[in-house]
C-alpha cells in the first residue's frame, strides 16, 4: 500500500508542475515580442554573441521537444519556438542555446551528466524489474534468498545510477536558464513584462526537473528500504 501511495504522490505532483508549465506557456505565447525576433534568430543570435559558430539551430517536430544535442551540436527547438516570436518561444530557444554555451566551455556538471547518459539509459530500463525480481525470489525460495538478495542490490545500485543523474540535471538547468535569463537582460533583448514573461517560464520549466529528481529519490530510498530491510 505504501508503494501506490507513493507513486501516486510523486505522479500528482508531476502532473501538477506539467499542467501549470504548460498553461505558463500558453499564456505566454500570447505576449508578443517587442523586437520582432523568432526563437530561431534569438537563438542564433546568442549563439553568435558568445562566438559559438559551430552549433546549428534547426527545428524539431513535436511541442515542447526543445533540445541541446552535444553529439551532432545541435539546438533543436519545437515548430512553435523555432517560428514564433513571444516571450515563451525567447525563453525556450535562449535556454537552449544556455546548454550550447556550457558544451563550448566545458561545464563540469554537463560534462558529469553526458558521461552518465549510456550507463543510465541502459539501466533505468529495468532496475525496478531487477528488486522486485530479486526481492520476490528470496521470498519464494529459501535456498535462493541470497542470490535473490544480490540481485535485488544490484537493480538498487542501478537505480541510485539513475537518482544520481536527476540531481546533476539540477545544476545543468538552473544554470542553462540563468544564463539564459542574463543574457536576454544584459543585451536588452526583451522588455521588462517580456524578460518577467521569460523568467517565469523558465521557473517552472526548471521544477519539473526538480519534482522528476524528488521522485526519484523517494523510490530509492523506498525500495532502499525493502531490500535492505529484508536482510533482517
Amino acid at each position: 500500500m505504501g508503494f501506490y501511495i507513493l507513486i501516486g504522490i510523486i505522479a500528482l505532483a508531476s502532473w501538477l508542475v506539467s499542467n501549470k508549465l504548460k498553461r505558463k506557456f500558453a499564456f505566454y505565447s500570447n505576449v508578443q515580442l517587442r523586437n520582432g525576433l523568432s526563437g530561431r534568430e534569438i537563438a542564433e543570435k546568442m549563439l553568435h554573441d558568445h562566438g559559438i559558430f559551430d552549433v546549428k539551430v534547426i527545428s524539431a517536430a513535436g511541442k515542447l521537444t526543445d533540445h541541446y544535442n552535444p553529439a551532432d551540436k545541435t539546438v533543436n527547438l519545437s515548430e512553435s519556438v523555432y517560428n514564433e516570436r513571444n516571450a515563451a518561444s525567447a525563453a525556450v530557444a535562449a535556454h537552449e542555446v544556455g546548454h550550447a554555451v556550457q558544451h563550448a566551455q566545458a561545464y563540469q556538471y554537463l560534462e558529469m551528466r553526458s558521461k552518465l547518459v549510456p550507463v543510465v539509459s541502459v539501466t533505468s530500463n529495468f532496475s525496478q524489474w531487477l528488486v522486485i525480481g530479486g526481492l520476490i525470489l528470496g521470498a519464494v525460495s529459501s535456498s535462493a534468498s541470497g542470490i535473490g538478495q544480490t540481485i535485488a542490490i544490484i537493480g538498487l545500485l542501478m537505480m541510485a545510477m539513475a537518482t544520481i543523474f536527476s540531481f546533476i540535471t539540477l545544476p545543468v538547468e538552473y544554470d542553462a536558464s540563468n544564463r539564459a535569463l542574463g543574457w536576454l537582460k544584459s543585451n536588452n533583448m526583451l522588455t521588462d513584462a517580456e524578460q518577467d514573461g521569460a523568467k517565469d517560464s523558465l521557473k517552472w520549466a526548471a521544477r519539473t526537473y526538480l519534482v522528476a529528481a524528488i521522485g526519484s529519490l523517494a523510490m530509492l530510498l523506498y525500495w532502499g528500504l525493502q531490500v535492505l530491510g529484508s536482510r533482517d
